[in-house]
């Protein structure tokens, strides 16, 4: 009798070894990716095209990129550094992902860099690139689909250039991050800053500004102006007196985010940007048409980012078959093996990426609808200023 039961147990526990066994399997052919975007607050905008691009790729894989079963647990970083570092720590250690993707702002990037690429959790990262991410603090578990923060002041400083403008205003808000941006529109542009104008942030009155532009009279003005700021720059240069007079350039002033509010006052204004609606391969056609038909609006390029992200991650999977092989997985994903949106895209020895920068214009295609247009290519297969400083 006694034998009986012990033979039973055995056989009981064996089964619960089995099915503990099975739940592992299945467990590790689970994927986890934790998102992080600043999804509140007048900036939530980029971050939910950030959000939205990604998940369309997840969605065009039946949920499993790579053929893995993926859940993504989206946290709203509130653009808050403290904040966001207290949630990708939770999504490390308690809930164990295996990839952390998003974050578009710097000051929550530069905080939650460090700690995410120390855990050795493999970072891909879709909207900010700092200067020092991409040059001395690069770290082999971090990649970006985005772009580094200064090649668009770069491209627009060389469109500059080529344009032949000798005197440039530059207006942009007072805070570091903007100021750096003034700075790169400087490293490609051979001419002379008449003026630099440091409007208060938040400042939404610009009535003075173009009363000093009109008095200095530039070849251009150069606005580095994001968000609300910037729609309202925008529509108080249409009633300025000053359009069609004096060239408006800008870097994430009108762009693909602000343009829809901006609407007619941003038609005609150049940017700089590394995709637009109108590129001309595959991959874009299908990216803009299912992200029109699922959202039920016009991508901008950080949703561009969110997209090739996840795509990077499903065809790097597909190379792997899995996470578990770490160094695998770098390699894989070191090589791309994707098409990305923007065409040409390579990653460089930082893991930013080598790509095309294009001078871009805003267009109405519709009544309801306003979106860029890449008019023509201003750098070919670029990269950042900040690799040669990279170590890995």
């Amino acid at each position: 009798m006694i034998r009986g039961i012990l033979v039973k147990t055995a056989g009981v526990l064996a089964a619960i070894g089995l099915m503990g066994d099975a739940a592992l399997a299945q467990e590790e052919k689970q994927l986890r990716i934790g998102f992080m975007a600043t999804l509140s607050g007048p900036a939530a905008i980029y971050g939910e095209h950030m959000r939205d691009g990604f998940m369309l790729a997840v969605n065009q894989s039946n949920g499993a990129l790579g053929g893995l079963p993926t859940n993504v647990l989206v946290v709203d970083d509130k653009l808050d550094a403290d904040y966001a570092v207290e949630q990708v720590t939770k999504l490390i250690d308690k809930n164990g992902i295996d990839l952390l993707v998003g974050v578009n702002f710097s000051k929550v990037m530069l905080a939650v860099h460090d700690p995410v690429v120390r855990s050795r959790t493999l970072f891909i990262g879709t909207g900010s690139g700092p200067a020092p991410i991409a040059g001395r603090d690069c770290n082999r578990y971090f990649f970006s689909t985005a772009s580094q923060d200064d090649q668009v002041h770069e491209t627009m400083g060389r469109y500059a250039s080529l344009k032949g403008y000798q005197q440039v205003v530059t207006i942009a808000p007072d805070y570091e991050a903007a100021r750096d941006a003034i700075a790169a529109f400087r490293r490609h542009f051979k001419g002379q800053i008449a003026r630099e104008i440091f409007p208060k942030l938040g400042q939404t009155d610009f009535s003075a500004e173009f009363d000093q532009i009109a008095g200095i009279e530039p070849d251009a003005i150069y606005a580095f102006m994001p968000g609300g700021m910037g729609v309202e720059l925008v529509r108080q240069f249409q009633t300025s007196g000053i359009k069609g007079i004096i060239p408006f350039l800008s870097s994430q002033t009108v762009n693909g985010v602000t343009l829809p509010h901006s609407k007619e006052t941003g038609e005609g204004l150049f940017s700089a940007s590394h995709w637009a609606p109108n590129l001309d391969n595959p991959a874009n056609k299908r990216f803009v048409r299912e992200f029109g038909r699922a959202y039920d609006y016009a991508p901008s390029v950080y949703a561009a980012q969110g997209y090739d992200a996840a795509k990077l991650i499903h065809f790097a999977l597909e190379l792997t078959g899995g996470v578990k092989d770490q160094e695998a997985m770098l390699s894989a994903i070191h090589a791309a093996p994707f098409e990305s949106v923007r065409g040409d895209f390579r990653f460089n020895s930082n893991q930013f990426p080598i790509q095309d920068f294009y001078l871009v214009e805003g267009v109405r295609r519709t009544s309801r609808l306003y979106e860029m247009e890449a008019i023509a290519r201003v750098f070919d297969d670029v990269g950042d200023a900040f690799s040669g400083s990279c170590r890995m």
